[in-house]
């Protein structure tokens, strides 16, 4: 076992999400579970900080005091937007409380999945098949809006926008994430996330080699390659993908980490690393899962170093 965090490249941190405690979707996973024993467990794995779930109170005067008695600090938090949809001062409207909260917990980044021009109905309960795609011709306005947004976050609460490709949003494929953020700024940065990516189909190195420099952020997620077959010959949704464990933590699946420990290690890459795993605890326990989590992502980084 390792755990020993100097082998981590110098600014760079690891996170665990509650997402292997209870699901922020799907609330009957993990709807049992105290939020005590989630962060419990985190510290006892060896986390140095956390991203917000659903159980966290969203006043900081209360959850700050529950994060320092952990040793945890809030790495960043999920903001549903709706830049695709709606106008930058909507957006600028809807983000505000949650931009304080990141913001008086020292948060340096926060993570923005865009919720809108997604399947009509439950999104996440939609046939894969049913993904709606960005129109070319609506691009370059939305990155525009994207760029306002982010530079915003920045000027107000000292934010930085990472921006989360995911499955089933418009930003999924390689092609459709290169598009938009060739089209935005540099307020916009890039939330790499390896699930994601191997999920969409591709590799996430192929991110690293185009947008390394706009990485801000990093969620650790691995794949069990029988359950991504299942969902892509099924045609089965994002939540039936979850259910079937689709989704798990880094070591347990298909995904590499060598290659973002090098990058990490070359790139002068300083922010957090964030072990998620969407997935049912009942059927996966967290706290050994997240234990396991942590010392396979510091066993790649011990490796690395010895073979630098």
């Amino acid at each position: 076992m390792i755990h020993d965090i100097s082998v981590l490249p110098p600014g760079v941190r690891l996170a665990a999400s509650p997402l292997s405690w209870a699901n922020d979707v799907l609330e009957d996973l993990g709807a049992e579970i105290p939020l005590d024993t989630c962060l419990s467990d985190m510290a006892a794995a060896g986390y140095e900080g956390t991203e917000l779930g659903r159980k966290y109170p969203r006043d900081p005067a209360v959850l700050g005091p529950l994060l320092a008695e952990k040793g945890l600090a809030l790495a960043s938090g999920w903001h549903s937007g709706a830049l695709a949809e709606r106008s930058v001062a909507a957006e600028i409207a809807a983000v505000a409380d949650h931009a304080r909260l990141l913001q008086a917990l020292g948060a340096e980044v926060m993570v923005y999945g865009e919720c809108a021009m997604m399947a009509p109905g439950s999104p996440l309960d939609a046939p894969m098949s049913a993904r709606r795609i960005m129109p070319e011709g609506e691009i370059a306005a939305y990155a525009a809006r994207l760029t306002e947004f982010g530079r915003h976050l920045q000027a107000e609460y000292g934010l930085a926008l990472a921006y989360h490709h995911h499955l089933m949003m418009v930003a999924e494929t390689f092609d459709e994430i290169a598009a938009i953020l060739d089209a935005c700024g540099p307020e916009v940065g890039l939330l790499l996330d390896t699930g994601h990516a191997v999920a969409a189909g591709f590799g996430y190195e192929d991110l690293i080699a185009r947008f390394g420099g706009r990485i801000v952020h990093v969620h650790l997620k691995d794949v069990r390659p029988d359950m991504l077959r299942a969902m892509r010959e099924g045609d089965l949704s994002f939540n039936d993908a979850v259910r079937s464990g689709m989704f798990t933590v880094p070591g347990d699946g298909m995904v590499d980490f060598a290659p973002l420990a090098r990058f990490a290690a070359t790139s002068g890459y300083r922010g957090w690393m964030v072990v998620e795993a969407e997935q049912d605890p009942a059927k996966a326990p967290p706290a050994p899962a997240v234990s396991r989590a942590f010392d396979h992502v510091l066993s790649v980084f011990a490796s690395q170093e010895v073979t630098a």
